[in-house]
């Protein structure tokens, strides 16, 4: 992936630039301090990812990435938590809060690189043909593939896909996250975030921002906390206590 870092402070470029350049699969074709050097250097060059910060001068981060060609993803860098809901109404593709550690950084490039594979013609696209009140029933390689819903352990939203993981595979499937919430057992998947259903009955723990299923984290956004709360809990737990 060809991936450019716009951020106007220096040193966290040159942090950026650090922690990416040592992840396999991935170049920097440049980093810029303000939002329209680099729109002058896509309006020539070839990029898949964008690491893009937000509050920055001549033009912010969230008003460029409402500018740039939508085969371009977004990962933005930021300090400030406020923004989050109006990034996901852009599409981007991950939210990463600074100081950025390796382990999360890691992660938001590999949920872009999993985006990218989606989009490529060489990827099946499954579709879901129908549901029942016990499972999906999901077309793939001419197949029509029977997925319990007690084997679901999350589903994760990219854009207009979803990724379905169950506890053998992991199925990408053609249908945004609000369609196949509708399509679901609103009593056992939750909605926790702009990006993740969970299946309730596979959370082995969680606190105030994160949901733990195995080894995944999984963020709690706060727009879907409360709600979280008092369908888990049955009202026994006070988000403000956790």
């Amino acid at each position: 992936m060809i991936c450019l870092i716009i951020d106007d402070e220096p040193l966290a470029r040159q942090e950026m630039q650090a922690m990416i350049s040592i992840i396999p699969e991935i170049h920097i074709a440049g980093t810029f301090s303000n939002a329209p050097a680099a729109m002058d250097f896509l309006q020539n060059n070839k990029v898949d990812l964008i690491f893009l910060d937000i509050e920055m001068p001549l033009v912010s981060g969230l008003e460029f990435a409402a500018q740039i060609p939508k085969e371009i993803l977004t990962i933005f860098t930021t300090a400030y938590s406020q923004y989050a809901a109006k990034s996901y109404e852009l599409d981007a593709i991950d939210y990463l809060l600074k100081p950025i550690g390796k382990d999360r950084l890691e992660k938001a490039i590999r949920k872009a690189k999993l985006y990218k594979s989606m989009l490529s013609n060489d990827t099946e696209k499954n579709q879901v043909e129908g549901t029942t009140d016990n499972f999906l029933l999901i077309k793939a390689d001419r197949k029509f593939h029977r997925v319990n819903f007690e084997d679901i352990l999350y589903i994760e939203g990219l854009k207009d896909y979803v990724v379905i993981y169950t506890k053998r595979q992991k199925l990408i499937t053609a249908m945004n996250l609000r369609t196949i919430h509708q399509r679901i057992p609103h009593q056992l998947f939750l909605r926790v975030s702009k990006s993740y259903l969970v299946n309730q009955s596979h959370i082995d723990s969680f606190d105030h921002h994160t949901i733990y299923i195995g080894d995944t984290e999984i963020p709690l956004g706060e727009v879907y906390k409360k709600e979280f709360f008092q369908v888990y809990s049955a009202g026994s737990v006070n988000p403000d206590n956790v």
